[in-house]
């Protein structure tokens, strides 16, 4: 019921308000633009494909019981790439609406990496998450650029994105950062 925890959905309140986002999940003409809106339109620029977690995919742990479950987003998903799931557990690939397929890597990070920067034909490979997912791309150093949206909410325990992780001696900085009233947009790169 609740996949980003308590609140956990204040998280994203940023983007989920935007024009962006509501053009590309429900074909709507409304939402917030400016800034945010701004960010949330370059963030889906030039990508070709996309690396999830399992958990990114669905709350599903072990073995997949069967083939019925199909992601969070129903028929359509906002990917419209190839996208590679990290998990332990095979599964056959799954083509939905719009273009996404869903090809389940069981061979760990550097071989998504590898399949979907071969499927991005030279376009941006992104990391979408979660949490340990990302942190195991970002200690390998295999991550050119991150936006990290911080809102302005307050969450309970859970994964800490950069906790033990030297970002400076991995040859991280920080680019750029603008602040509005939803969120702190920060961007680093390498």
């Amino acid at each position: 019921e609740n996949p980003l925890g308590q609140g956990g959905m204040d998280l994203p309140g940023w983007y989920t308000s935007t024009r962006t986002f509501k053009k590309l999940l429900f074909g709507l003409d409304e939402g917030d633009t400016g800034i945010d809106n701004d960010f949330a339109a370059q963030s889906l620029e030039n990508i070709g494909a996309w690396i999830l977690g399992r958990n990114m995919f669905g709350p599903l742990r072990g073995d997949w019981p069967d083939d019925e479950w199909k992601g969070w987003w129903g028929p359509n998903p906002p990917y419209h790439t190839p996208v590679y799931v990290l998990t332990h557990h095979a599964r056959p690939s799954i083509e939905m609406e719009g273009g996404t397929v869903f090809h389940f890597v069981t061979d760990g990070a550097k071989s998504a990496l590898s399949k979907a920067t071969k499927a991005a034909k030279k376009k941006d490979v992104r990391v979408g998450g979660g949490v340990a997912t990302i942190r195991e791309y970002l200690s390998a150093g295999l991550i050119d650029r991150m936006h990290l949206a911080i809102s302005p909410t307050l969450l309970g325990s859970g994964e800490h994105l950069l906790a033990g992780i030297d970002v400076r001696k991995l040859g991280y900085r920080c680019e750029k950062t603008v602040a509005t009233a939803k969120a702190t947009h920060v961007f680093i790169t390498k």
